[in-house]
């Protein structure tokens, strides 16, 4: 496990759903799951201005500098940063890159990056929906540019806008999502394919409202498992949000933590050991954190842990049918 005490420092202000208390509630998880001295925490490093300049416009990272050491303020209706914000910030974006580096010299067969700010709405030019820089595309970039095939799977609730326009047109990325449909921020239909080079490497599942988990697991083994195994990544990376529980207070998806812990054996088994990192992103309701976090970090594990029963008999069936008669063709 990656994480450090400055991600407490970002504040994005009074009454904020993202809030210093999720990582607390995250972490509270991963003590309460059962591995004992087996979850090892680290300190990340910072991605350097090179490894964020590789997915950002350098405009926008001395931007974002600048207006963090001139004390912080509001980026958009959603995102706000503080002069904490900047060292949270990089130090996100250079977890998952940490993680890679830990990974190739045998540390651990997998790694979970608690961050925060999260990072998959941010775009390379603009900070939206609580994120500031997109923390698994700075990882899948270096990753691809060191000759590295990578997947990214993204199951929070909320479309990763700002990861598929990363890599709309980059073959040496695919790209992934489950996610409620309609929500924030509009993205993610069945049709958003990719283009040029990257035509096919964006696979978008959108789920309605109500989907349970079992309809998660009919997506995993039917679309996105024989997806990812077509493409054969060397790496896998997940956006790993927990806004798809069913107590979440800004969706309406209805999983409960113990699918979490099947969706993630789902994901260890489609690549090699030590070549898996799960980076946090959403999750606003601080007990169903805890609990996803436990059945999540266990899992990676091997070790069965279900704070709650699997979830079944939510709609969402036919989306994933559709999902997987486009991929067929």
């Amino acid at each position: 496990m990656l994480t450090t005490d400055a991600f407490l420092a970002h504040d994005a202000g009074p009454g904020h759903p993202e809030r210093p208390a999720r990582l607390s509630a995250v972490l509270r998880g991963i003590e309460e799951c059962g591995l004992g001295d087996g979850a090892r925490t680290v300190v990340p490093r910072a991605a350097t201005l090179d490894e964020l300049a590789a997915v950002h416009a350098p405009a926008y990272v001395a931007a974002l500098e600048r207006r963090c050491a001139a004390g912080g303020g509001a980026l958009d209706a959603d995102t706000s940063v503080v002069a904490a914000s900047w060292e949270a910030a990089v130090l996100a974006a250079g977890a998952g890159l940490d993680a890679v580096e830990r990974l190739r010299a045998g540390e651990a067969t997998s790694a979970f990056c608690v961050v925060r700010p999260p990072g998959h709405h941010a775009t390379p030019t603009r900070a939206m929906g609580f994120c500031l820089f997109n923390n698994v595309a700075v990882t899948a970039m270096a990753l691809a540019d060191a000759g590295e095939r990578v997947a990214i799977v993204d199951w929070d609730a909320h479309h990763g806008n700002g990861t598929q326009e990363v890599f709309w047109r980059d073959e040496r990325v695919l790209y992934v999502s489950l996610h409620q449909q309609p929500l924030y921020p509009g993205t993610g239909r069945l049709d958003e394919r990719g283009d040029g080079d990257g035509l096919g490497t964006t696979l978008n599942v959108p789920l309605p409202a109500g989907a349970t988990g079992d309809v998660y697991l009919r997506a995993m083994d039917e679309v996105v498992g024989p997806v990812v195994a077509s493409f054969a990544p060397t790496w896998l990376l997940v956006s790993a949000g927990f806004d798809a529980h069913r107590a979440d207070p800004l969706t309406g998806l209805a999983l409960s933590s113990g699918d979490f812990a099947d969706l993630t054996a789902r994901v260890r088994a489609l690549v090699p050991a030590s070549r898996l990192v799960l980076l946090l992103e959403g999750g606003y309701d601080l007990e169903a954190l805890r609990t996803s976090a436990a059945a999540c970090t266990a899992a990676l594990e091997g070790i069965e842990l279900r704070p709650e029963a699997p979830t079944r008999g939510g709609g969402g069936l036919d989306a994933v049918r559709a999902a997987a008669a486009l991929v067929s063709r």
